[in-house]
């Protein structure tokens, strides 16, 4: 990876607009607990997934890999809303996310392959 400032500004800038696109996500979910984090999370499996593939410049890899995507998505309120839903929903929650993200991830490799 590149470790210079501009690296760092590239880092920045995407977990900037990626927060940005969570926090529009959640308020668009609404008061569904758990549903807006379910929604980056498998989005960002994908995008993941895809930019594996197909991020072949390591300025994209940083700006949306490490910044966009990692701040878009999120692992500790998908574990705060996994408690919050109670042992049997939690519980739920987290094969759902698990195996959404999972498939999300995969059909983002496959599409990156493809093109």
């Amino acid at each position: 990876m590149e470790r210079t400032l501009a690296g760092a500004a590239l880092v920045a800038a995407g977990g900037f607009a990626g927060a940005l696109t969570r926090y529009a996500v959640d308020i668009a979910a609404g008061d569904v607990t758990g549903l807006g984090t379910l929604l980056v999370n498998v989005v960002g499996s994908f995008a993941l997934g895809l930019l594996v593939t197909r991020a072949t410049e390591v300025r994209t890899q940083l700006f949306v890999g490490t910044g966009f995507v990692s701040s878009f998505t999120t692992y500790s309120t998908f574990a705060a809303d996994a408690v919050a839903l109670g042992t049997v929903a939690g519980t739920g929650y987290v094969v759902v996310s698990y195996a959404a993200g999972f498939l999300a991830a995969i059909a983002g490799l496959a599409l990156g392959r493809r093109l």
